[in-house]
């Protein structure tokens, strides 16, 4: 009997360090207003689709492949993704309408506020990147790469949205409004 409860013990103790380590990329708090950059991307959407001239081609993939991120994996590729669209995607594209580019600046400087956000989680080993997570990372890169500079950038800026429920899918989002 002590060795049935024994063995139950350790099978519970498994499990809430399971669900526990499952949960760990939440540890990662994403404090920024993600309604105000939806809200920004919602009205420039319609203008930087118009401008696609690759509708059958998609740069983030398919939403299954971000859907089928692990959870273990969701803060590495977050983190990567909030890299590329700055490094890349708001500095490739070139946007001669005053408006549009105040909305595309203020996306721009919310994912630099959430890359701070989740450097410190990096820094305090809440953030691991494992290789599923690279790859991922890895196809986006390649499928942007496959487009003239100027035509990914205004295809990556088309699927924000994607993007962006995602990140209000696998993230706790705490409002810094």
């Amino acid at each position: 009997m002590k060795l049935q409860c024994v063995s139950l013990w350790l099978l519970g103790t498994m499990l809430i360090l399971c669900f526990v380590d499952s949960r760990s990329l939440r540890k990662c708090l994403i404090s920024t207003d993600m309604h105000h950059v939806e809200e920004s991307f919602q009205e420039i959407k319609r203008a930087i689709q118009a401008k696609d001239i690759f509708p059958n081609v998609t740069i983030l993939s398919t939403l299954e492949t971000l859907q089928s991120i692990k959870p273990l994996d969701v803060c590495c590729v977050t983190k990567n993704l909030l890299a590329f669209y700055v490094d890349r995607v708001f500095k490739d594209h070139q946007e001669p309408h005053p408006q549009i580019l105040r909305k595309i600046s203020s996306i721009a400087n919310s994912f630099l506020y959430m890359q701070k956000t989740l450097r410190q989680c990096q820094e305090q080993r809440q953030c691991h990147c494992r290789q599923e997570a690279t790859n991922v990372t890895r196809v986006i890169h390649d499928n942007y790469d496959q487009l003239e500079a100027r035509s990914a950038a205004i295809k990556s800026l088309g699927e924000l949205d994607v993007f962006l429920a995602w990140i209000d899918k696998n993230h706790e989002v705490t409002s810094s409004a």
